[in-house]
């Protein structure tokens, strides 16, 4: 544009009333096309909606309503705006300042002068912002569509894009970009400039309302900002609970399926929601766990299984393993549909509530693969329009193909320095907006490989994490596995802060209690800390993160209850989910009424339970283990929104007496003695090991003592044998005796007396697939 202006340009000078550095098309209303339909309760989708990301926007040319698209194009100066267009645009453009923007915070963020937008994209040769604006009378979104087509000698700083509004409202206002460059795939690129991208940056993600809403299953979804809301009131005596990590009793559970089923006797408004979660932290108290973690609620789309006819059209995503945006809270866990920004504030409730009760607060976090699937039938909503030869690994030597080490289609480019620095910058985020104390990050060992994929001895993201002075306060937690067979339990970088789900103490406890041959010795070192793993530089006991139940897999009720899987229902004919269960039904597949069958199935889940909380090391359980949910077989149960996930609280009513009195006792009992819970790996002083027969693959019965410096030494035996065991017990410390606390085989209260019985004898009868705990006591 020529910078002297003619006179008719001077006629068409407004001071401060619009446009500046960049392009703009206006429409005054949002088009209704027969393609989309926008709904503020949400984002509403014809059938004719494209499975492939967000088009709520129309294309720049003639609106429907026929106002020709501006062009506009100025430069500011003294304060001056030029025009290009005809005065008919002005009639129905609203007043904003427009300023080149500036490139950080990348994000929406709240400048001097205005509302500023960044984005990254180092490929791409065009970007669109595209606005949706609400109505300020009506109080909806029918305000009006905008596009501010960035120039990129103006508008662009490296490779970061960069716009600021003046006068644009400080909330509801929906936004998303377009966002073009090479078309081609060989060279991993999937610009699509028909789709409306979600700002990575996003806080805020705005689509469907109410989980689960078949009607408006093909929501699109786009992000929103708010500087409205007073910042939270945490409240003058809170504190974060900064719990030692030797003394974390994790409780692994899914926010939605806490209090989604009728049976938790909440309002149906805050069922399955955050704020459900805090009606339930009496149970949560009761139970005796002090921190919860909790499966994905960064924002995802449950309905994605019903874009497209498919053999899981069926099912709902109730795990949330499909991240979308790595800083929105999962808008739908808000009550009575309140959307993104309530989410937001209640997630906070639920966060403030738990600490307030002593509870820490853990993330699932995803950032091994995104919910955009795969070349075959993307989903495209944000990364992969936006760099996808950036954001993910793509196979440059065969057609540009996306790496999928995620099982999911795609994989993150995690090591990628732009990439590396979202992840941290959404960590940090959480860390410090919404007062997380740790995270569990999903198939961690994606994080160990390079841009190309090829494991990495010293991955930069995984160092950056466990060096960066922010997350220095927080736990972090390895899931050390991924679906490329990167294996890395116990060998997992950690620069002696990263912890680890240990896959090792599940399998190998798992075999010893249902009575597999030869594994003692390992029993032994698993509920000893995994020195073997874990022994290393300065990392200690707590790094190893022991369950014997996880989310995928069996519950625990089914891991005694079934020897193989039951998927059929999951619609992938039986091929997902692990076949290597160390599962043992106890004599009947399934539900039996045989009383023998059912009550060695509850001695079982009680000597796994024992199991898990005397071991040295991080105990986790999962959600509904302590009255024994039933998932009836299934082993990968993402996809459903029903009784087969959802906590059955009747049933724990009815097992209060029983199994959950067990679970409680014993949880609190590990909370009450520090020999259970050793900072530093043990020394020869402190376990002795009452076993002379080691090298017997037969032998399947382990007894040992745990030495406390004060005299309360803990005895504890674990008969995997079907025959009874006479254990000779040690003597106790001087001036003390034996008090019998555990006997799995015996019917409850007896199978836990928390004062202990005294027990005068030398020796003890350990019954079949049972397990006892005695403490020398004065």
């Amino acid at each position: 544009m020529d910078a002297v202006l003619s006179s008719a340009q001077r006629g068409l000078i407004m001071n401060c009333s619009t446009l500046a550095n960049s392009k703009i098309r206006f429409c005054p209303s949002f088009r209704r096309s027969s393609s989309f339909k926008f709904c503020w309760m949400g984002f509403k989708s014809s059938e004719k909606a494209s499975g492939s990301g967000n088009q709520a926007f129309t294309k720049a040319g003639v609106t429907s309503h026929g106002i020709k698209s501006a062009t506009a194009s100025a430069y500011r100066r003294n304060e001056q705006v030029l025009l290009e267009e005809a005065p008919e645009v002005m009639e129905t453009t609203p007043t904003f300042n427009i300023f080149p923007g500036q490139a950080f915070p990348l994000g929406v963020s709240e400048v001097e002068n205005g509302i500023n937008f960044a984005i990254f994209s180092q490929h791409a040769v065009a970007v669109t912002l595209c606005l949706l604006l609400p109505d300020r009378e009506r109080g909806d979104a029918e305000g009006g569509e905008m596009e501010f087509r960035l120039d990129p000698g103006l508008n662009r700083t490296g490779d970061i894009w960069h716009i600021c509004l003046e006068n644009l409202p400080r909330s509801t206002v929906l936004y998303g970009y377009r966002v073009n460059g090479p078309r081609d795939w060989q060279q991993g690129h999937r610009f699509d400039d028909n789709i409306v991208l979600i700002d990575p940056y996003a806080k805020f993600v705005e689509g469907r309302r109410v989980f689960g809403d078949a009607s408006n299953k093909l929501s699109n979804f786009l992000g929103t900002y708010d500087f409205d809301t007073p910042p939270f009131d945490w409240g003058n005596s809170y504190v974060r609970p900064n719990i030692p990590e030797e003394d974390l009793v994790i409780y692994e559970m899914n926010v939605r399926a806490f209090t989604m089923d009728a049976s938790s006797g909440l309002d149906t408004d805050i069922q399955g929601s955050y704020l459900g979660v805090i009606e339930k932290i009496p149970h949560l108290l009761e139970l005796g766990v002090n921190a919860v973690e909790l499966l994905p609620v960064f924002e995802f789309d449950e309905m994605e299984f019903q874009r497209r006819p498919n053999s899981r059209d069926h099912m709902i995503n109730t795990w949330g393993y499909s991240t979308m945006n790595f800083f929105a809270p999962m808008s739908r866990y808000a009550s009575a549909g309140g959307g993104p920004i309530a989410a937001s504030l209640e997630f906070k409730k639920m966060v403030r509530a738990l600490h307030n009760a002593g509870i820490e607060v853990i993330l699932d976090v995803v950032y091994n693969h995104t919910n955009e699937a795969d070349d075959e039938y993307p989903f495209t909503t944000s990364f992969r329009g936006i760099d996808n030869k950036v954001y993910y690994m793509v196979d440059l030597c065969n057609g540009g193909k996306l790496l999928n080490f995620s099982g999911c289609g795609n994989t993150l480019n995690c090591n990628h320095p732009v990439v590396m620095e979202l992840v941290l910058d959404s960590l940090r985020y959480w860390f410090s907006e919404y007062h997380i104390d740790g995270f569990r990050f999903d198939l961690a060992s994606v994080l160990c490989r390079g841009t190309d994929g090829s494991p990495l001895n010293s991955p930069p993201v995984v160092k950056a994490i466990a060096t960066d002075d922010v997350l220095s306060k927080c736990k972090i937690i390895s899931e050390p596995w991924d679906c490329g067979g990167l294996y890395l339990v116990g060998r997992f970088p950690n620069w002696d802060r990263w912890a680890e789900w240990n896959g090792k103490y599940r399998d190998d406890v798992r075999r010893f209690i249902k009575g597999d041959s030869g594994m003692k010795g390992n029993f032994a070192t698993r509920v000893s800390g995994s020195a073997d793993l874990y022994k290393v530089n300065k990392r200690k006991p707590y790094h190893s993160i022991n369950f014997i139940i996880a989310h995928d897999g069996f519950t625990l009720y089914d891991l005694v209850s079934y020897n193989f899987k039951k998927n059929d229902a999951n619609g992938e004919g039986g091929r997902d989910g692990s076949n290597d269960n160390h599962s043992w039904n106890c004599g009947c597949e399934g539900e039996t009424n045989d009383e023998d069958i059912k009550a060695l199935r509850i001695r079982q889940m009680k000597n796994y339970h024992l199991a898990l909380m005397i071991s040295q090391g991080t105990p986790m359980m999962l959600m509904g283990d302590e009255y024994g949910h039933t998932r009836f077989g299934n082993n990968n149960s993402y996809g459903h929104d029903n009784e087969i996930n959802h906590f059955q609280w009747n049933q724990l009513e009815a097992k209060r007496g029983e199994l959950f009195r067990f679970f409680s006792k014993v949880i609190e009992f590990r909370r009450t003695h520090k020999v259970l819970r050793h900072e530093n790996f043990l020394h020869k002083n402190d376990v002795t090991w009452h076993e002379d027969n080691w090298s017997n693959e037969e032998s399947k019965f382990l007894a040992f003592t745990f030495h406390d410096q004060n005299g309360g030494d803990i005895y504890l035996a674990f008969n995997a044998h079907v025959y009874f065991v006479k254990a000779a017990l040690p003597s106790p410390p001087r001036g003390r005796r034996w008090f019998r606390v555990v006997d799995t085989n015996l019917n409850s209260p007896d199978d836990f007396v928390s004062g202990g019985v005294p027990y005068t004898q030398s020796t003890y009868n350990v019954a079949p697939f049972s397990s006892i705990l005695m403490e020398a006591k004065l």
